[in-house]
């Protein structure tokens, strides 16, 4: 089966989040609530997306398919195949499962009917012992139909002896390891559930009589909904006809909430623990430029997701902001297969220099990561082809070192730059004139805490940047992946 291209063919470069889930009770047509919802979380994947409905009348139906929403949950016909007052969605790229080579049975929402009526899934996340429990689930007999390990929810619910669906929910999730922010349906109630973490995000609104619950708060304003609140780590929520009922079905812990959500996952438009995405990243570009100055003639946002790092760089140290780096919006990912000739243009069909802006200028470039450093080497060379002087780069988070086992989907470790080189050898290896990231108590101090990190119970999860896990990666290891040493 030939391998889908990423959804920015040249740009494999970015960690990327998983998914975004979404639903809606008591509303009428609620499944076009919920394509609006997906279409407003489509950054947190744009390979495929679903939508399960209830209606009293029809039963459950769903629709799901590959590519952006807009080509797929906006004609009439097909959103009149999904009736009724209760919807949940999901927009996904491939963390678990098979990368690249989706089959269409690992798009969810997952369904499953149970003794007491059926009901739907979707999960933001990653389940970090799947294969342990699909192993377990298989001996004793279960047929899986997809290669997701959300799957394994459906299963330990059908196998739960609890007398409702929630409780067998809550029972299945019990066993479940790792991240999860899950929103379900049964024919009556929409639930909404965060592992004990609080690893990915989601939000409570209110929309007329009815409720939603998003991975972002963005996806509530598109839909006029009034965000509520957001669904605190461990917390379960059921929501009926009589409104939400609330729950901790889980063992407390403290939050470690992803920290690289603040940094580029979320649209910068959303609110994240009552702190506007856009003004911590601001304030991530402010911090980065007190520890790491440099004089320059020009600060230029790498479009699109290092701009409120780049003017929180200019507003701190006084240099001009510029847009030095033009992106073409209208780059998706069917506008060219991706010959080798094709590749070879590699950045330029996505972003073009501002040439007239950028020659003869000492320029600081400001990005939210460097990953694999590919794109980084491209733009550079951009920049100096357009005639620059000096090339800076400033980096709005500490060096990238480690994967995400939590729903990012992140390259194995020897493909991280930052895994093998310090920052002097990243520097000299994209040649450029400098490269400066911000520091782990930096970020922490622009999100919010402002005594910095702490070390002995980081407020985080922050695993991606220092390698220390709050959750096992049983899997992993099981395959080999080898944890920072404790003394490190």
């Amino acid at each position: 089966m030939p391998q889908m291209p990423p959804a920015h063919p040249f740009d494999d470069d970015k960690l990327r989040e998983e998914c975004g889930v979404f639903g809606v009770v008591g509303v009428q047509d609620a499944a076009n609530f919920v394509a609006l919802g997906l279409h407003a979380l489509q950054h947190r994947g744009q390979e495929a997306g679903g939508i399960v409905s209830h209606d009293p009348a029809e039963g459950f139906n769903s629709v799901r398919r590959f590519g952006y929403v807009r080509d797929n949950f906006t004609s009439q016909d097909v959103m009149a195949t999904v009736p009724g007052p209760l919807a949940i969605g999901h927009v996904r790229y491939s963390t678990a499962g098979s990368k690249g080579q989706t089959a269409i049975r690992d798009v969810q929402p997952f369904f499953g009917e149970f003794a007491m009526g059926g009901a739907a899934i979707a999960h933001n996340g990653n389940i970090t012992n799947a294969n342990a429990l699909r192993r377990e689930l298989i001996e004793r007999g279960s047929i899986f139909q997809s290669s997701s390990d959300s799957e394994c929810i459906i299963h330990l619910m059908a196998r739960s002896m609890g007398r409702s669906i929630p409780d067998r929910m809550e029972e299945a999730l019990r066993k479940v390891e790792g991240a999860f922010s899950v929103v379900a349906m049964t024919r009556t109630k929409l639930i909404g559930v965060r592992d004990p973490l609080g690893v990915r995000p989601l939000v409570l609104g209110k929309i007329g009589d009815g409720y939603a619950l998003s991975s972002e708060t963005c996806a509530l304003d598109i839909i006029g909904a009034e965000f509520i609140r957001e669904i605190k780590p461990g917390e379960m929520v059921v929501i009926n006809d009589e409104g939400v009922q609330s729950h901790f079905p889980f063992r407390p812990q403290p939050s470690k909430f992803c920290i690289f959500e603040h940094v580029y996952f979320s649209r910068p438009d959303s609110i994240l623990g009552g702190r506007s995405v856009y003004e911590t990243r601001e304030a991530i570009g402010r911090e980065l430029a007190k520890e790491n100055p440099v004089d320059a003639d020009l600060v230029c946002p790498v479009p699109d997701s290092g701009t409120p790092a780049a003017i929180g760089y200019s507003l701190e140290s006084g240099i001009p902001y510029a847009m030095g780096i033009i992106r073409n919006q209208y780059m998706g990912r069917t506008f060219i297969e991706p010959t080798e000739q094709i590749r070879n243009m590699g950045v330029r069909l996505k972003l073009n220099v501002n040439r007239a802006l950028i020659e003869g200028k000492r320029v600081i470039l400001v990005d939210d990561s460097v990953v694999r450093g590919t794109t980084s080497r491209k733009i550079k060379e951009m920049i100096l082809d357009a005639g620059a002087k000096e090339v800076h780069f400033r980096i709005a988070s500490p060096p990238t070192a480690w994967p995400c086992f939590y729903g990012v989907d992140t390259p194995d470790r020897d493909k991280l730059l930052a895994a093998s080189m310090s920052e002097e050898q990243m520097a000299e290896h994209l040649a450029v004139d400098s490269l400066k990231f911000i520091s782990l108590d930096g970020l922490y101090r622009a999100v919010g805490q402002f005594q910095g990190r702490d070390k002995a119970c980081p407020q985080y999860c922050d695993a991606c940047f220092s390698g220390e896990y709050p959750v096992t990666p049983s899997d992993m290891i099981d395959r080999g992946f080898e944890m920072k040493p404790a003394a490190e």
